[in-house]
C-alpha cells in the first residue's frame, strides 16, 4: 500500500455477540497452579487465600504476597466482581475487551470481559464470572455483564 492509499474503513464492532469466537491459547499448568486450572474445568474461579493475614490473593503462588507466609489454602471464589479498568481492542482480528476486574473476596485479576456491548462497558459495573474453552487445555476465566 503506497502512502497516497488508505485503509478502507471498517465498520466498529461494538459487541461480541454473533462475532467470531478469538482462538484462546491453553495455558501452561504448573505443578503450584494445577488446582486453579482443575477448578477452571469445573467452572469453578479458585483463589488462595493467606491463614495467617487471612487475605485473598491472585495470581496464584505458593506464599501470600501481602504477609510472605507459606501457610495459603485454595478458597472458591464467588465468581462476582467489579471492573476496576478496561480497554477494548477494536483493531485486533477479532475486537476484545481485556479488563482488570477487582474480585468480590478483594484481588484484582487481568481477565476478558465478553458477551456484551462494548460501548456500554463502565469502571465500576459488576460482572459475572464465565468460562471460555482453550485450544487444548482448560478454561479461561472471563467475565460478563451482570
Amino acid at each position: 500500500m503506497t502512502p497516497m492509499q488508505q485503509e478502507p474503513a471498517r465498520k466498529p464492532e461494538r459487541t461480541t455477540e454473533g462475532a467470531p469466537e478469538r482462538a484462546l491459547v491453553a495455558p501452561t499448568v504448573y505443578p503450584e497452579t494445577k488446582e486453579y486450572w482443575d477448578g477452571t474445568a469445573q467452572g469453578r474461579l479458585m483463589v488462595k487465600q493467606c491463614e495467617a493475614c487471612g487475605e485473598h490473593f491472585h495470581y496464584p503462588r505458593s506464599h501470600c504476597p501481602l504477609c510472605f507466609s507459606e501457610r495459603t489454602q485454595w478458597r472458591r471464589a464467588s465468581g462476582r466482581g467489579t471492573i476496576y479498568s478496561y480497554s477494548v481492542m477494536r483493531r485486533a482480528e477479532v475486537p476484545y475487551a481485556i479488563a482488570y476486574v477487582t474480585l468480590e473476596e478483594g484481588p484484582t485479576m487481568m481477565t476478558n470481559i465478553v458477551d456484551c456491548d462494548f460501548d456500554r462497558l463502565r469502571i465500576g459495573q459488576a460482572v459475572q464470572l464465565t468460562m471460555r474453552a482453550t485450544q487444548g487445555g482448560p478454561p479461561l476465566p472471563m467475565f460478563t455483564p451482570a
